[in-house]
């Protein structure tokens, strides 16, 4: 078996993280050779109990059926793998201190090797820091760099949003196993980055949400980038910490300024006296990375424009049915009479292009 297989399934193993991963791939050039050690070898590789044990059993179950049937789990759900053995493994993200073993993919893979922009910021935005993440993660993508971010509530939501409208798209880097729609409120969001995007994750599959995860992810998002534009955050935010790993990987920080009297400035105007680059506008940005990006596609303006007049028929007729009032999405499954996966197709290229919006209870207007 070779090592990249032998990774996968070591990975979704409990009781085997990251270090035990690290000890196991620095010892053996060869992993599988590591098959016939006992829990007591492993003790004196330096594994605790539990983890010697939990090797041991993960190396136990690898039997030719568990590996067919634990990667056709991952193919029928659409999910590609890419271990840190394989030649398209992000190469910046590698470079990192303590770069994940394996990524899970859904989506477009191809977006890991885009020269890629962190925007972060609040999960209480003010109407200002939501306007300006999307706005400038519009522009981002629009001049073909893609926009990552961490698929929270909030500043995270809106960069998605502007950077699906333009060419470079974006990846949403989970705090779970890809499957999770989590926040719910973001759920038709997620749909459209599974769609038009990328979803990442680095835990297999069944790997619930937890608070303790979240701050991990923080790391691929820094190390995925060339920079971290961080938009609004109060001193103690999650999005300083992206910053800090960020500066630990000497990636670039750009701050977004807000207003000196808010709260959720503070941490932005904290970043700009330790030596963030201020930004007023996109150019700011793309000024330091002119050799990286091969040649804008299209202005956001323009992008905008081809949207609003490319509506296919089964647009139309969404956009017509909502004309007089807002539905529910069972009022426009039962008027349209499009199937239930057509319809949320269709909704879902609208809202990208921003031409409803979705609202509490599943409901959809007009914007």
């Amino acid at each position: 078996m070779d090592n990249r297989t032998v990774l996968i399934m070591l990975h979704q193993a409990e009781n085997v993280g990251w270090k035990t991963l690290l000890i196991i791939i620095n010892r053996f050039y060869i992993l599988a050779e590591a098959a016939g050690l006992s829990a007591r070898d492993w003790q004196q590789l330096g594994l605790t109990g539990s983890r010697a044990e939990a090797v041991v059993q993960a190396f136990k179950q690898m039997d030719e059926q568990y590996v067919k049937a634990t990667l056709e789990k991952y193919h029928l759900k659409e999910i590609k793998m890419v271990t840190i053995f394989d030649g398209d493994y992000p190469a910046l993200l590698k470079q990192t201190a303590e770069p994940p073993w394996v990524l899970y993919c859904q989506g477009r893979s191809e977006l890991l090797h885009s020269p890629c922009m962190a925007v972060v910021g609040t999960r209480n935005p003010t109407i200002y820091g939501r306007k300006m993440a999307e706005q400038f993660s519009e522009e981002l993508s629009a001049n073909g760099m893609c926009v990552i971010s961490g698929l929270a509530k909030g500043i995270d939501a809106s960069a998605h949003e502007g950077a699906l409208r333009g060419v470079g798209s974006t990846i949403a880097v989970l705090g779970s196993s890809i499957g999770f729609m989590y926040p719910s409120e973001n759920k038709w969001l997620y749909q459209l980055i599974a769609l038009n995007g990328l979803l990442l994750s680095e835990y297999p599959l069944n790997t619930k949400p937890h608070p303790g995860l979240f701050p991990q992810r923080n790391r691929i998002i820094a190390g995925l980038s060339l920079g971290v534009v961080v938009v609004e955050a109060a001193l103690q935010s999650g999005s300083l910490i992206t910053a800090d790993q960020a500066l630990d990987e000497s990636r670039d920080i750009f701050a977004i300024p807000g207003p000196l009297s808010s709260p959720k400035s503070q941490g932005t105007i904290a970043l700009i006296k330790q030596g963030a680059k201020l930004i007023s506008c996109v150019e700011d940005i793309l000024e330091e990375y002119s050799h990286r990006i091969s040649s804008p596609s299209r202005t956001s303006s323009n992008h905008r424009k081809e949207q609003g007049q490319e509506l296919t028929a089964d647009e139309r007729i969404l956009i017509e049915l909502l004309q007089n009032q807002p539905l529910t999405i069972d009022e426009l499954l039962s008027r349209s009479q499009f199937t239930f996966g057509h319809l949320h197709s269709v909704l879902l290229n609208l809202l990208m292009t921003k031409r409803v919006n979705q609202l509490p209870g599943s409901i959809y207007a007009i914007c």
